[in-house]
């Protein structure tokens, strides 16, 4: 007789997008377009806030972060998926889907931990002024950074470890282009109530934590800033959070609609084209909107390629 923790499927199919097999060139090369454009988005901008020392603010160090974390987090899930279009094996070893889901939800939590950060950063930058530099200082930026970078990866550590003791008997067909845990929880054969309701939970703490947080800072925000007397220091103040609040928008209204729920999504073609916003589109356009549109970023990466370039 088995033990009941050994997991009896060694590996998964990740069935992709199986609907459009005759677009799978024409997929493929869009994904790694997007893939390619968002790294090298995500370098340029840190390389330029790292080499220029105007930029050497608490705004753009938590900008940097982000673009460090959305390196990672895009890294997880396109590789694999890009291998899928290619090869018709698109097999994933177990061990490898656990690795997969506690990076996508470590990366992911720590992307709404940072997008509050940021959130209170705009909200002490513009609602107390004098008091920001002296609260603001490196060395609480540094632990502020820090402490979202593991709150992340600490909020996933339980329904990982809970996830690895299920049992899959088979079959092993994930519908899905990478290891989630609806499709995943889909396929065990043991009791998952209790897990459901933990990822419930912790994914209920984790984004509405997050967007309370977010929300309140960007409320008082906006009471500062209709207090600005004149049209060009409130439109000053409203550019520079337009684009976060645009980003947040996104960000967690396709996150809370595939985590935020109580039960495991069934309806998994629709989970896919959100999954695809989220993992995939978001990161190409955060830089964008966050960036790349921003004057000090553009003046920044025009004098250091005017310094680089030959003399």
């Amino acid at each position: 007789m088995s033990d009941p923790n050994n997991t009896l499927v060694t590996e998964f199919v990740l069935r992709g997008f199986p609907e459009l097999c005759h677009l799978h060139g024409l997929l493929f090369g869009s994904f790694l377009t997007i893939y390619v454009v968002t790294i090298l988005e995500n370098l340029v901008i840190v390389v330029v806030i790292r080499a220029s020392h105007q930029l050497h603010t608490p705004m753009y160090f938590f900008l940097a972060n982000l673009s460090v974390l959305e390196t990672l987090y895009i890294s997880v899930i396109v590789p694999k998926l890009l291998a899928g279009l290619l090869v018709q094996a698109k097999t994933i070893s177990f061990s490898g889907c656990l690795t997969q889901l506690f990076l996508f939800l470590s990366l992911g939590s720590s992307e709404c931990f940072l997008l509050a950060t940021m959130a209170c950063d705009r909200y002490l930058a513009i609602c107390h002024p004098l008091r920001y530099p002296a609260i603001m200082d490196s060395r609480l930026c540094l632990q502020l950074a820090l402490s979202a970078w593991l709150g992340g990866f600490l909020a996933s550590f339980v329904s990982l470890a809970l996830i690895s003791r299920l049992r899959f008997c088979g079959p092993n067909i994930l519908n899905h282009f990478f290891c989630d845990i609806s499709p995943l929880l889909q396929l065990s054969c043991s009791d998952t109530t209790a897990i459901e309701t933990l990822d419930f939970v912790a994914a209920l703490a984790v984004l509405v934590t997050s967007l309370l947080v977010t929300a309140f800072s960007y409320a008082h925000i906006l009471v500062t800033v209709l207090r600005i007397p004149g049209g060009a220091g409130r439109q000053k103040a409203f550019s520079t959070c337009a684009s976060h609040l645009v980003v947040v928008a996104i960000f967690y209204t396709t996150t809370i609609f595939m985590y935020a729920r109580p039960h495991a999504a069934s309806s998994f073609n629709l989970n896919k084209l959100v999954s695809v916003i989220y993992s995939v589109v978001t990161p190409l356009i955060n830089p964008v909107i966050y960036c790349l549109r921003n004057r000090d970023i553009r003046e920044a990466l025009v004098k250091l390629l005017r310094t680089s370039g030959p003399s």
